[in-house]
C-alpha cells in the first residue's frame, strides 16, 4: 500500500498536469477563435468603394494608358477595387484597370484619400465597348480611341513622335472631351503640326494671348493640349458651347466653315480607324 505522503505527490502531480492540459486546450480555442475573428474582418474590409470623377474613365485590359480599352464607364459610377498599384491604377474586382487619378475613395474625408490603404473593387454600371465610338456633334462624348489609333493617325505628320497620345486622352478622362474632336482642331490649326506657331511655338491650336501680344507659347506640344482642354471646358462648354457648331461660332468665328473642316477631319479618321480593324 502506498504512503500518505507518496498519495499527495501523486495528487499534486495529476492536478498540474490537468491545470497545463486545460491550459492547452483554452490557447488553442482562443488563437482558432483570433484567427477566424481576423478572416471574418479582412473580408470586411475588402473590397473598398470609389467613384469616377472622370466624364468618361476607360477600363483597359493592362495597367497603361497604352493597353486594350475593355469598357467605359461614365462619372459618378461605383468601383469595386481589389489593389491599388505603385503606378497608380487601380486593379479592378473581376477583370480591367483604371488609372486611380480619375476615382476617389468613397465616403472618406478630403484629407484621408490619398494616405487610405487600398484592397478594391468592380465596375458596376460599365457601359461602352473598346470599339471606336462614331463621332457626334457634341463635344462631350466617348471615342473608343486607343494611344495606339492616334499614334496612327500622327503617322506621317509633324504631329507623330511628339508623345501627344496620352495627353489627348487625358482630355477625355478629364473633361469628357472627345478625342477626334481634339486631334482634327489640332491638325487642322497647325497645319498637322507643321505650321511656324507649331514649330517655334509649340502652340498646336492657333491659340491666342489675352492681352492681344499674339500666340501663345509653350514649352512643349504636350503643355499646349492641356491648356485647349481647359480652355474648352471652361469658356466653351462650361458656358454652354457644347457642340462642334457652337464651339466653331466662338473659337473662330472670322471663318463660318471652320465647324464643317473640322468634321470633315473627324470623319476621315474614324474612317481610317475602322478601316485599320478590317
Amino acid at each position: 500500500m502506498l504512503s500518505n505522503r507518496v498519495r499527495a505527490v501523486l495528487s499534486m502531480c495529476f492536478g498540474f498536469a490537468l491545470v497545463i492540459a486545460l491550459g492547452l486546450f483554452l490557447g488553442t480555442s482562443n488563437a482558432d477563435a483570433a484567427a477566424a475573428s481576423s478572416g471574418s474582418q479582412e473580408k470586411e474590409l475588402a473590397p473598398a468603394k470609389y467613384e469616377t470623377t472622370a466624364y468618361y474613365l476607360n477600363v483597359r485590359a493592362d495597367a497603361s494608358a497604352k493597353s486594350k480599352i475593355l469598357k467605359v464607364v461614365k462619372r459618378g459610377t461605383i468601383l469595386s477595387v481589389v489593389e491599388k498599384l505603385e503606378n497608380g491604377w487601380l486593379k479592378l474586382e473581376g477583370k480591367g484597370y483604371v488609372h486611380g487619378g480619375y476615382a476617389e475613395p468613397v465616403g472618406e474625408p478630403a484629407a484621408a484619400k490619398k494616405t487610405a490603404a487600398v484592397r478594391t473593387v468592380a465596375a458596376t454600371s460599365m457601359t461602352a465597348k473598346s470599339e471606336p465610338h462614331k463621332p457626334f456633334d457634341k463635344v462631350q462624348s466617348p471615342s473608343g480611341l486607343t494611344a495606339e489609333a492616334i499614334e496612327a493617325l500622327f503617322k506621317g505628320t509633324g504631329l507623330a513622335n511628339q508623345g501627344l497620345e496620352k495627353a489627348i486622352m487625358e482630355l477625355e478622362d478629364q473633361y469628357g472631351i472627345n478625342a477626334y474632336f481634339t486631334i482634327a482642331v489640332m491638325k487642322l490649326e497647325s497645319g498637322n503640326g507643321t505650321s511656324k506657331v507649331a514649330k517655334t511655338r509649340n502652340n498646336l491650336f492657333g491659340l491666342n494671348s489675352n492681352n492681344g501680344t499674339g500666340y501663345l507659347r509653350f514649352k512643349t506640344k504636350v503643355d499646349s493640349v492641356k491648356r485647349f482642354g481647359q480652355l474648352i471646358s471652361k469658356n466653351y462648354i462650361g458656358k454652354g458651347y457644347t457642340t462642334i457648331e457652337k464651339i466653331g461660332r466662338k473659337y473662330c468665328p472670322a471663318n463660318s466653315k471652320w465647324p464643317g473642316l473640322v468634321k470633315n477631319v473627324i470623319n476621315r479618321d474614324y474612317k481610317r480607324v475602322l478601316s485599320s480593324r478590317e
